[in-house]
């Protein structure tokens, strides 16, 4: 059985009109309240933040074949080598 989640806290703040306006766009677009895209788009923000934070230890010797390893595009894949040698499009 699905365990539903009672929405008892409040968050207030506050937005400039042009805030306002660009997130009530956004939130139509998506057929969505103003709290519900807010509230969507922070949580999401605020998990792919968290997840970003993983950290993991590696002994020496490894630490440095992992730093190898990310130095040196692969050498069976032609489309991936040239993809990661390529400028990102902010570059170019």
């Amino acid at each position: 059985m699905a365990q539903t989640q009672t929405r008892d806290e409040i968050i207030n703040l506050r937005a400039s009109k042009r805030q306002k306006t660009l997130i009530d766009q956004a939130a139509e677009l998506l057929d969505m309240s103003r709290s519900e895209f807010m509230l969507d788009v922070a949580r999401r923000e605020a998990e792919a933040l968290l997840l970003d934070q993983h950290h993991f230890t590696l002994p020496e010797e490894k630490f440095k074949r992992f730093l190898a390893a990310l130095d040196e595009p692969p050498k069976g894949n032609a489309k991936l080598r040239k993809l990661l040698q390529s400028k990102a499009p902010w570059e170019r």
